[in-house]
């Protein structure tokens, strides 16, 4: 029995997990928050970090002998943290990380700068948004000109991660999950596009190397191997476990599907993202922008303290919420592309006027947007047979019975776990077991899947599918024409 460990850098914390080798099982763990101060000493994220705040809370959760009798470590970290560095491999200012408002000017200066969206879509399988490290680029040569000159190599989180945790070797590496959410890769043709970069920054700059997904990253002084790592996203898909014909529903205060495919998507109406996974499938991702948000604007309406007295009161309502129809496009919407509209609320009745069929509406409302992105990659030839229901919204009653019977499919709600740290560890016991010949290059460890409720359609299905049909029709008169499949 060897053991490895898989840390997970997010934009709060590092968490590490050390599993065993064969099985997944966790057996040790260690936590630590990044010691980053919140802007102007609020409780927001910074969009500007020092990256050695992830090394300092790394060394923190690693404490007290927690990777003694490690083999292998894999690293996941947050995605679209950009880490410019000058020739000598210094960081030429902090990290830009998260969804960096300054940049919404710069994606849409992008965007015309290429051609447009459909240019975009071709190019690398996705449109400009302000998170992306490509428009941070265009961002800091626009505002840093004299920053911009000096950044001559562009790493990743997890990609400087791996590079510290093996001495700053020459070569620099990365993967292809991380890769594909750069704005500058494409997961189609699985190369770069350099001009790209040389769009957004104003002139070249060297890019870590896109090894494979059993591939080692290089082995620290001590011996310790190190995988390739990857992304937040695809790390989570991997320690889930997901495959083919599986889909994942993240409800955040946006939301989002993602599921496995075996080619990228390249959609030019800009509606899906195409990633690649953590094995050498493809994720294309579709977000609506509106999740858990439309929730919590229902609870705050009517007076609830909190989410669970919300989906108390939902489950009072019966489906279809006696007629009542949320399209809950409270801050504008993605999916379908309706950046500046509101949200309505429609099949107003005297007897439908009820606080808890307004908070079913709320919840079949959410869950109907996301069911329409889910169509999205059905509509593109991407099979799904049953979706993962992620998030703490996932836990609650009233999601749980509106969400099978709209999906139509086996809906699965995973039990909370690490499940980043635990991919990460997966992807560290498959370059492992690849480099002592004990495992295929091709096919990753089968460890245990993740423990979980299991939630059927069953005799709801017809109901489910009257409810999406309601929803359907209030969105087409509302908004003719604006979801196209």
């Amino acid at each position: 029995m060897g053991i490895v460990a898989g840390l997970d850098s997010s934009p709060d914390f590092t968490r590490i997990v050390v599993c065993d080798t064969d099985t997944g099982a966790v057996l040790r763990q260690g936590y630590a928050p990044h010691p980053v101060e919140a802007p102007d000493g609020g409780s927001g994220r910074p969009s500007d970090v020092d990256p050695q705040a992830w090394l300092l809370s790394l060394g923190e959760a690693a404490g007290g002998g927690l990777l003694e009798g490690v083999q292998a470590i894999g690293v996941s970290a947050q995605q679209n943290a950009l880490v410019p560095l000058d020739a000598q491999g210094n960081t030429v200012r902090p990290a830009l990380v998260g969804g960096d408002k300054r940049a919404q000017v710069a994606a849409a200066d992008l965007v015309d700068a290429l051609g447009g969206r459909e240019a975009w879509a071709q190019a690398v399988g996705c449109v400009p948004q302000a998170a992306q490290p490509v428009t941070k680029l265009r961002w800091l040569a626009k505002t840093e000109p004299e920053n911009a000159l000096r950044t001559a190599v562009l790493l990743q989180a997890h990609d400087w991660l791996v590079w510290q945790l093996l001495g700053r070797p020459v070569q620099r590496t990365t993967d292809r999950g991380g890769a594909s959410g750069t704005g500058y890769w494409s997961a189609a043709s699985g190369g770069y596009r350099p001009d790209l970069v040389e769009l957004a920054l104003g002139h070249q700059a060297m890019l870590p190397e896109v090894i494979g997904p059993a591939d080692a990253a290089g082995t620290t002084p001590e011996g310790l191997l190190i995988s390739a790592g990857t992304g937040e996203t695809m790390s989570a898909a991997f320690g889930l476990g997901i495959g083919l014909g599986d889909a994942v529903v993240s409800l955040g205060a946006s939301g989002s599907v993602m599921a496995v495919h075996r080619e990228a998507l390249a959609d030019q109406s800009g509606m899906i993202t195409s990633l690649a996974d953590a094995t050498g499938m493809h994720l294309p991702v579709v977000t609506t922008l509106n999740a858990v948000r439309a929730l919590r604007g229902t609870a705050e309406l009517l007076g609830l303290p909190d989410l669970e007295s919300l989906s108390d009161l939902a489950m009072k309502s019966t489906p279809g919420s006696h007629g009542l129809v949320l399209l809950p496009y409270l801050e504008g919407e993605r999916t379908p592309n309706l950046p500046h509209t509101a949200g309505t609320l429609a099949g107003l009745r005297r007897e439908s006027m009820k606080p808890e069929h307004l908070a079913r509406a709320a919840f079949e409302g959410m869950l109907c947007g996301l069911a329409d992105a889910l169509d999205v990659l059905r509509g593109r030839g991407v099979e799904v047979r049953r979706i993962f229901l992620l998030g703490p919204a996932a836990e609650l009653p009233a999601a749980q019975a509106v969400a099978p019977s709209l999906f139509g499919v086996q809906v699965v709600v995973p039990q909370p776990a690490d499940y980043a740290a635990i991919g990460a560890a997966r992807q560290a016991a498959w370059a492992l077991g690849v480099s002592q010949g004990t495992l295929d290059p091709r096919t990753p460890p089968a460890w245990r899947g993740a423990a979980a409720q299991v939630l059927e359609p069953g005799d709801e299905l017809a109901v489910g599918q009257a409810v999406r049909q309601q929803f359907t029709a209030v969105r087409e008169q509302t908004h003719p024409g604006a979801f196209q499949l």
